[in-house]
C-alpha cells in the first residue's frame, strides 16, 4: 500500500499545452506590469529636482514630532502595515481595508510560495540532480493551506464590504460631482466605470479562486487530509451538496481554472495603468512623507516664480499625485468646497495627475475625466495655474491643511496649491482686496495699510508702560501680528493680555514700529518675494532687541517664526500665548477663581492642526473652572474660520455659507454660552458671524484670555 501524501498537483489535469500557454501568458503579462512601472519610475526620476531634494530627508534632533519631524521608516512601516491613516477617520472602512491589505498580501506569499518550490526548486533540482525535490508536502502544505485560506477569507470579507460601500453608499465622499463645474461641461463616467472594474475585478478572483479550490477538493474525493484546507473543503462539500459529483467538479474546474488564471494575470497587467497602482504608490507616499512640508513652504523652482507646467512637480509630488484613491476625504472636509466656492482637493489631484499622465505618455485605462471641449485636464497646452486649475480654484483654498491631515495616503494639497498661486500672483490674476492688502504690507509693513507708527497705539490706556525691546531686555518678546495691533475690536484684548502678563511680574517686550507682518500668509497666498522681505525687516527688528525666547498672540504669526524663521537664522524658542498663560497657572504663580462658564473651544487650524498644540489651551479653560462641551468638530478636525491662506483678504460675498458661520452653526447646537478662540483672526472672523446667525445674545464669542482675565484679576470680561 502506497503511503498517502499530503500535497496536491499543481497543474492538476492540464496539458502540457495548456501549461506552455500558462507560462507565455504570465510573460506577457509580466512584460507588460514592469513596462508600466519602469515608466512612472522615469517619470518619477525626471521630475523638478527642488535644492537638496531627498526621497527621504536627513532627520534634525531640533524638528518637533508630527509638526517638522520626518517619521522614521519604522513608524511609516507601522502606519501602513495597520493602516492607521484610512483607520483614524473611518473605522468601518479602515478595517475592511485592513482585511483586503492583509489578506492580499497573504495571497500573494502563497503565490510566491508556490512559485518558489514548483518553478524554481522543482525545475533547479531536476535540472541538476535528475529528481524533482518539493517542500509543498507534508506539515508544511497542511500549514500552507490552513493560514492562507484564513488569508482568502479576509481579503474575500474586506473586498465585500467595501464594494459593498462603492456600489450602494450614497456619501458625499464617493459622489464626484465637481466643485468648479465648466462651462462646457463634463463627464467622470469612466472614473466610475474605473472603479467598478477595479473592486469587481478584485472579487472574481478570489470568488472564483475559491470556487476552483472547492472544486478541486471535490473532484479529489476529499482526502482526510484537505480539512487543512477549511475555507475550501467547507466550499467542495457545498458542491457536493449540490450534487456536483467529483466528475463534474473536475469538468468545471478545468474551465473555471482558467478563467481565474485569466482574471489574475489581467489584473497584473492592469495595476500600472490604472487605479490599482495605488496599491503601491499609496505604501510609498506614506513611506516618504515629510510632516515638515506643508509647515514651512518649499521654495520656487529657480526659474519660474511658481508652477507652470507639470515639469515643475517634484518626484515626491508625482508620486503624490499617483497614491490618490479618490476616497474623497478631502472633498468633504475642504472648508471652501463646503461652502460653496470651486475648490475639491481631490478634484485638484486627479485634474493634475490626468494631465501628467497625459503629458508624459501614459495610458490611463479608465480612470479619466472627458470634456467636450480642451479645457481641465484636456488642456495639455494650458498653464496650470489659470489654465487648467482656474484662478477662482486656487483663490479659495484658506490653506487650513484639513485636506492634508485627513488624507489616508498622505498628500500634500497645500504646497502644490501654493506653487500654483504664486504663478497668479507673478501674472497679476488675483482679487483687487487682495492686491491691496499686499500693497499695504509692502509699503506699511502690515494688512490694515496704517502706518507703522501707530502699530502700539493699544498700549495707550495702560497704567503701566510696555517696555520696549530693542532698549531694554526682556525674558519674552511678545511678536502680536496686525490684528492684535490694529483692530479696534482686539486692542482691548491686547491691553487684557498685557495686564495679565504684567500683573504676574512676566517680563516682556514689542519692538513698536518695527515689527512688522510675519508673512505667514503672505506666504500662503503666493508672494515669496513680499515674504522674504518681511523676513528681512523682523530679523533686523530681533537683532536690534534683546531677548530669551518670543511669544505671539496669531497662531498664523506662531507657524511661520516657529516653523519658517529659523531657516533664515531665527534660532529663539516661539510659544503661543495660551502656552504662557497655561504655564502660569501650573506652576503655582496663578490661583485663579472658578468661572463656573460653560464653554467651547474652537482650535486655530495654524495652532492645532499645524503645530499640534490642542492641550494648553483646554488645560487652561479647565483650570479656569468652566465647563468645557466639545464641538463634534474639533482638535485636528477642527473646521475653518475661513480666514487662512489670504482669504481675509479676499471677497467672500460669492460663497453659499461662510465657513465661520457653518463653524457657529455648529457651536450653536451646544448648550454653551460662550465661544472660546485663541486666535486673533477667530476673534474678527465669528464677531462676525454670531451676527449673521442673529445669537450674538446666546453665543459670546471671547478671548482665552479674557476669561484668564477674569479668574484672576477679578474683572469682568471684556465688552466689544
Amino acid at each position: 500500500m502506497l503511503a498517502i501524501i499530503e500535497t496536491r498537483k499543481i497543474f492538476a489535469g492540464e496539458t502540457e499545452v495548456a501549461k506552455i500557454v500558462f507560462y507565455v501568458l504570465a510573460l506577457i503579462v509580466l512584460v507588460i506590469f514592469f513596462v508600466g512601472v519602469i515608466r512612472r519610475l522615469v517619470v518619477y526620476n525626471r521630475g523638478r529636482r527642488a535644492p537638496n531634494f531627498a526621497w527621504l530627508r536627513r532627520r534634525d534632533p531640533r524638528d518637533v514630532p508630527e509638526v517638522s519631524e520626518r517619521p522614521t521608516v519604522p513608524s511609516s512601516l507601522v502606519t501602513i502595515a495597520t493602516n492607521q491613516t484610512i483607520i483614524k477617520t473611518k473605522h468601518k472602512v479602515g478595517v475592511s481595508h485592513w482585511l483586503l491589505f492583509w489578506g492580499f498580501i497573504g495571497l500573494f506569499l502563497a503565490t510566491s510560495i508556490l512559485s518558489l518550490d514548483y518553478d524554481v526548486l522543482g525545475n533547479a533540482s531536476r535540472i541538476i540532480t535528475g529528481h524533482t525535490y518539493s517542500f509543498f508536502q507534508g506539515p508544511f502544505y497542511l500549514a500552507y493551506n490552513a493560514v492562507f485560506d484564513f488569508a482568502g477569507l479576509l481579503a474575500l470579507v474586506g473586498t465585500v464590504l467595501l464594494a459593498s460601500r462603492r456600489w450602494f453608499s450614497k456619501e458625499p465622499q464617493l459622489d464626484y460631482t465637481r466643485a468648479q463645474k465648466p462651462e462646457s461641461g463634463y463627464s467622470r463616467a469612466r472614473i466610475v466605470i474605473g472603479d467598478h472594474v477595479f473592486v469587481s475585478g478584485l472579487l472574481l478572483i478570489l470568488v472564483t479562486g475559491l470556487l476552483i479550490q472547492g472544486l478541486r477538493i471535490d473532484g479529489e474525493h476529499f482526502p482526510s487530509f484537505e480539512q487543512w484546507t477549511w475555507l475550501g473543503y467547507l466550499i467542495g462539500k457545498g458542491f457536493a451538496g449540490l450534487g456536483v459529483g467529483a466528475a463534474a467538479a473536475r469538468a468545471v474546474h478545468a474551465w473555471l481554472w482558467w478563467v481565474h488564471v485569466g482574471l489574475a494575470l489581467a489584473f497584473v497587467a492592469y495595476i500600472p495603468w490604472s487605479k490599482a497602482w495605488h496599491m503601491l504608490a499609496s505604501p510609498a507616499n506614506l513611506a516618504v512623507r515629510d510632516f515638515s512640508n506643508v509647515r514651512r513652504l518649499p521654495q520656487p523652482p529657480a526659474d519660474n516664480a511658481g508652477y507652470r507646467s507639470v515639469d515643475d512637480l517634484t518626484p515626491k509630488e508625482l508620486l503624490g499625485l499617483d497614491s490618490c484613491t479618490k476616497c474623497g476625504r478631502c472633498h468633504v472636509v475642504c472648508p471652501a468646497r463646503t461652502g460653496g466656492a470651486p475648490l475639491s482637493p481631490r478634484d485638484l489631484i486627479l485634474d493634475l495627475r490626468q494631465l501628467a499622465d497625459h503629458k508624459h505618455g501614459i495610458p490611463l485605462l479608465f480612470d479619466t475625466e472627458t470634456r467636450p471641449s480642451p479645457t481641465g485636464p484636456m488642456n495639455e497646452d494650458g498653464c496650470l495655474a489659470g489654465e487648467v486649475v482656474v484662478g477662482e480654484t486656487l483663490w479659495s483654498c484658506t490653506t487650513c491643511m484639513a485636506c492634508v491631515e485627513i488624507c489616508p495616503v498622505g498628500i500634500e494639497h497645500v504646497p502644490l496649491i501654493v506653487q500654483l498661486r504664486r504663478t497668479l500672483v507673478d501674472q497679476g490674476a488675483m482679487d483687487p482686496t487682495l492686491q491691496s492688502a499686499l500693497q499695504n504690507i509692502a509699503t506699511q509693513g502690515n494688512s490694515f495699510g496704517k502706518s507703522s507708527r501707530m502699530r502700539a497705539r493699544w498700549t495707550k490706556g495702560l497704567d503701566f508702560p510696555i517696555v520696549d525691546a530693542r532698549t531694554q531686555h526682556v525674558e519674552y518678546l511678545w511678536f502680536l501680528g496686525d490684528f492684535a495691533s490694529f483692530d479696534e475690536r482686539l486692542m482691548d484684548i491686547s491691553r487684557t493680555l498685557a495686564t495679565v502678563l504684567h500683573a504676574n511680574g512676566i517680563s516682556f517686550g514689542i519692538l513698536f514700529e518695527e515689527e512688522r507682518n510675519a508673512g505667514n500668509d503672505v506666504r500662503r497666498v503666493g508672494e515669496e518675494g513680499l515674504f522674504e522681505m518681511l523676513v528681512e525687516q523682523n530679523m533686523n527688528a530681533f537683532a536690534k532687541a534683546s531677548f530669551d525666547k518670543i511669544f505671539t498672540t496669531d497662531p498664523h504669526s506662531f507657524n511661520t517664526l516657529r516653523n519658517e524663521y529659523p531657516a533664515f537664522g531665527l534660532d529663539r524658542p516661539v510659544s503661543h500665548y495660551s502656552e504662557l498663560l497655561a504655564k502660569l497657572l501650573f506652576t503655582g504663580k496663578v490661583a485663579p477663581g472658578n468661572l463656573m462658564r460653560k464653554v467651547t473651544y474652537h482650535d486655530p487650524c495654524y495652532l492645532g492642526r499645524y503645530n499640534r498644540i490642542f492641550e494648553a489651551p483646554r488645560a487652561v479653560i479647565s483650570a479656569l473652572g468652566c465647563d468645557l462641551v466639545e464641538m463634534p468638530r474639533h482638535g485636528v478636525n477642527s473646521f475653518c474660520c475661513g480666514a487662512g491662506g489670504g482669504r481675509i483678504w479676499m471677497d467672500d460675498s460669492v460663497l453659499d455659507e461662510r465657513p465661520s458661520v457653518n463653524r457657529i452653526k455648529e457651536a450653536s447646537t451646544l448648550d454653551v454660552d460662550y465661544f472660546v478662540v485663541a486666535c486673533p483672526k477667530d476673534y474678527a472672523m465669528f464677531s462676525d458671524a454670531v451676527k449673521t446667525v442673529g445669537i450674538e445674545d446666546k453665543l459670546k464669542v471671547v478671548d482665552i484670555v479674557e476669561l484668564f482675565a477674569e479668574a484672576t484679576l477679578s474683572s469682568a470680561l471684556v465688552d466689544v
